[in-house]
């Protein structure tokens, strides 16, 4: 009997730290919430809480079923305190998903501690505690702006609502899927392009690799354009063709 074998049958437990509460009701009710105030980050987390427990505990399953996933999660790198490492990030050659990602968030102003303040406000600490859950969740976390890079999409408004749909495709996280639709909602001017950008940001997020199961310290040093290559990244072409003074900017519950 394969080692795949004997995981599959028995989930990890979730976090203490990190009950599902409310479900659909909570989610629901946060979503209203803020399509009301875009500012109010904290609904998204809200969602995240209230509907992805169980998208964790199965990806979690299929990373630790991968060839190397088994190595990664064992290894449980964080990668925040790499990510704010200068010293790692300036070591990227010019060209490399590393280099892309230094300028990315050094152009933006952003950080992935940021990030990480932002999720910590929204779960109450969930995300910190010492289980393989936990861990997980932070990875996703905190590799959100590499899939930025990856996948071509920008922090304004449209670009994090593309992303958003990629993530549930990658992920079947059901919290993403109701952040895109809200996105989808709240277009106003060019609603069709907005739409068709979105839709595709998801069928992007079904055609490619799986990102989650990843070695991102490793993929960090690759050449952009041949990582997105072997992964199956096509280029954003609807996201593309609407002009950047349509996309609007970044929604704060959406800006990660």
């Amino acid at each position: 009997m394969a080692l795949t074998d004997t995981i599959s049958t028995e989930r990890p437990a979730r976090p203490a730290a990190a009950p599902r509460r409310g479900g659909w009701i909570a989610a629901l009710v946060a979503l209203r919430r803020l399509l009301a105030n875009k500012e109010d980050t904290g609904q998204v987390f809200e969602i995240f809480r209230a509907l992805n427990g169980k998208a964790a505990q199965r990806n979690y399953v299929r990373l630790i079923s991968t060839p190397q996933g088994g190595r990664i999660a064992y290894d449980h790198v964080e990668l925040a305190p790499l990510l704010m490492d200068d010293a790692w990030l300036d070591s990227f050659a010019d060209g490399t998903v590393g280099a892309a990602y230094r300028h990315f968030i050094r152009s933006e102003n952003i950080s992935a501690e940021g990030l990480a303040e932002v999720s910590r406000q929204g779960q109450g600490g969930a995300l910190e505690v010492k289980h393989p859950l936990a861990w997980f969740g932070r990875r996703g976390r905190d590799s959100h702006d590499i899939w930025h890079v990856l996948s071509g999409y920008g922090r304004d408004g449209l670009g994090e609502a593309c992303l958003v749909a990629f993530s549930y495709a990658q992920t079947g996280a059901t919290g993403w899927l109701v952040i895109a639709l809200g996105a989808c909602l709240r277009s106003r001017s060019n609603r069709g392009a907005v739409i068709g950008a979105i839709w595709q940001g998801y069928r992007r997020g079904k055609a490619c690799a799986w990102l989650p199961g990843e070695d991102y310290v490793a993929l960090m040093a690759e050449p952009l354009e041949a990582a997105r290559a072997r992964l199956g990244l096509t280029p954003p072409t609807a996201y593309d063709a609407i002009p950047t003074s349509l996309r609007e900017p970044p929604p704060a519950g959406m800006a990660m």
